[in-house]
């Protein structure tokens, strides 16, 4: 019994971890983020949160996963995953930290080796497939052209999200979700409807 509360007590610790430093990297940013002040947020010392992650790329990788699950609550309240996108977009410019950390870590991963790697690909797989199947969905109600590859289409959106975050970094006038709006609207036919 006590291996088994000892283990429900490590697992909420986790969590606790993982929300508090989503907090902190949406409000100090991936720069100005050190370890040790996610562990100082998190009442514990620097070993002590290393206790509960394999490595610094661990931690990071399960914090944009915590970010994920969040976000999934934007994308249950929109009727389809497209729509969701824009909305993810606009939250997305009011947390920068994770910005900069999805955005420094997705390329780091690219790395076969890299801790983060099977996340980034599953990820990617998931996200084209759900936005595939939308399209496809939208192309047998006619909202969408049958013309249009679904797959290619999906994989599109997901470029863009990625290529108007780091404009969007780079110049914070940018009105991520706009970009967003404006390629699926010009694409399906719908532009200045």
């Amino acid at each position: 019994m006590s291996e088994r509360g000892s283990y429900a007590k490590g697992v909420a610790k986790r969590e606790e971890i993982l929300r508090t430093a989503l907090e902190v990297f949406s409000r100090e940013g991936y720069r100005g983020t050190s370890l040790r002040e996610v562990a100082r947020a998190s009442g514990l010392s620097l070993p002590g949160l290393m206790h509960y992650f394999d490595s610094k790329e661990d931690l990071l990788a399960a914090i944009l996963k915590k970010r994920d699950e969040r976000d999934e609550d934007t994308y249950r309240r929109h009727d389809a995953p497209l729509a969701a996108l824009a909305a993810v977009m606009r939250h997305n410019a009011e947390v920068p930290g994770l910005v900069q950390l999805y955005a420094t870590l997705s390329a780091a991963a690219s790395d076969p080796e890299h801790p983060a790697h099977e996340y980034f690909v599953e990820r990617y797989a998931s996200f084209r497939t759900q936005f595939a199947e939308d399209i496809r969905g939208r192309q047998a109600d006619g909202t969408v052209p049958a013309s249009l590859d679904a797959d290619k289409l999906a994989a599109s959106m997901i470029a863009l999200a990625d290529g108007i975050q780091v404009q969007w970094m780079l110049d914070p006038s940018i009105d991520m979700a706009d970009h967003i709006d404006f390629l699926w609207s010009t694409l399906t036919g719908q532009a200045g409807a």
